[in-house]
């Protein structure tokens, strides 16, 4: 495969935080398909299929979860990748981490973390998707985390850009192995970012029509969406509506990926390094301008008629409560956590809240749901709004 004179290179990977003992057998894979797998075979990746993605607690087999949309985003990060002739591996390395550090019930769950460890510093999805794989998952006998690569943390802790402010999750990793985080990253890091854009932007109008939460009119009234679905329309006119409306969403993501490959190969056009890319002081991948506008009306039109319709308003209030009581259970009697929780429990704030914290971020939905009903005898009823 031909690779991009700015592309990231694993062979000049700037290492692990912790020297490894392999007996000297390196083995065919490339520094970053080691971590790409490290992140496969996780915990924390394989408990992503039971979190929220839009619908909180989902009955039906049929809608996405955090685990189906983050294969989503490393399919769609991955054609671009190998367009652009960059590490294909890192950033599908990427694209499959960026959601880890989610905890159940999707932004309802993390605005009632934020609230509980305000006073601990706060909480941060990409941060503790970080911790969680630096610090919290450790299968290996002689180093704590995953141990993975400065491009792979890198890229998780910037791929929406510098840090100018981390917090202190973010804080403690950057201390212990510095990622420059007032550079841009990678275009690796760059595209699995734009990628979750174009990932979520579809997929969550596929799912918003198979609850009942969309329907065609209300596409319409967004004439990006009208002229595409025009233009299906000319092509498969004796097609289901049901076809044609999932023909609008494969057409749009087509539409957006080769948008993304045009419009970043030209930003990147006469660079020579990856340091060129990181001292751009821009982003470079990403959309057109023409495109981004529109990008950005389908956000709004999105937030404003799925993320805020009056149902999922309801049902996030009763999962923020399920987090939010949770958090005070375990603060006043930790010992209803498991065993290994309480045995690793510090005696002292803030230690004590993010350890409670790192806890709960790591539960499914429904785990979340059955602990609150161990612990206070029920769980709010309809929680689960498709």
């Amino acid at each position: 495969m031909h690779r991009a004179p700015y592309a990231a290179d694993p062979a000049h990977s700037r290492g692990r935080e912790f020297a490894e003992n392999r007996d000297g057998a390196r083995g065919p894979r490339s520094e970053f398909q080691r971590d790409r797998d490290r992140i496969i075979h996780s915990i924390a990746f394989r408990r992503l299929r039971s979190k929220t993605q839009v619908f909180i607690a989902p009955d039906g087999d049929h809608y996405r979860t955090r685990l189906t949309h983050s294969i989503e985003v490393a399919q769609i990060g991955r054609v671009i990748a190998r367009e652009l002739g960059l590490d294909e591996d890192l950033t599908e390395a990427l694209c499959l981490a960026h959601d880890i550090g989610h905890p159940p019930f999707g932004h309802a769950g993390e605005k009632a973390l934020e609230q509980a460890m305000e006073h601990a510093g706060g909480y941060d999805h990409n941060a503790q998707g970080i911790r969680t794989l630096a610090r919290i998952e450790s299968p290996y006998p002689d180093h704590v985390g995953l141990n993975l690569t400065w491009e792979t943390l890198e890229g998780m802790a910037k791929h929406n850009g510098p840090v100018g402010a981390p917090n202190w999750a973010l804080a403690e990793i950057d201390t212990a192995y510095g990622l420059d985080l007032g550079e841009w990253p990678s275009l690796e890091a760059q595209i699995a970012a734009v990628a979750d854009d174009i990932a979520y932007d579809n997929h969550d109008i596929d799912d918003g029509l198979r609850a009942g939460f969309l329907d065609l009119d209300d596409l319409m009234e967004i004439e990006f969406l009208a002229d595409q679905f025009r233009r299906v329309e000319q092509r498969f006119p004796h097609a289901t509506r049901e076809t044609q409306l999932r023909e609008l969403v494969r057409s749009q993501i087509g539409l957006m990926v080769n948008d993304v490959i045009k419009h970043t190969r030209s930003n990147v056009a006469g660079m020579d390094s990856i340091g060129q890319v990181r001292g751009a002081g821009r982003q470079l991948a990403g959309f057109s301008p023409g495109i981004a506008v529109e990008e950005r009306r389908l956000k709004k039109f999105m937030y404003q008629r799925l993320y805020y319709h009056p149902e999922q308003i309801q049902t996030a209030e009763k999962a923020r409560d399920v987090v939010a009581r949770l958090f005070v259970a375990y603060q006043q009697d930790p010992a209803t956590m498991p065993d290994d929780w309480v045995a690793r429990l510090p005696a002292d704030e803030p230690q004590k809240s993010r350890h409670i914290a790192d806890f709960i971020a790591g539960m499914t939905d429904r785990f979340a749901i059955n602990q609150c009903r161990r612990i206070y005898g029920r769980a709010p009823e309809g929680l689960s709004n498709v």
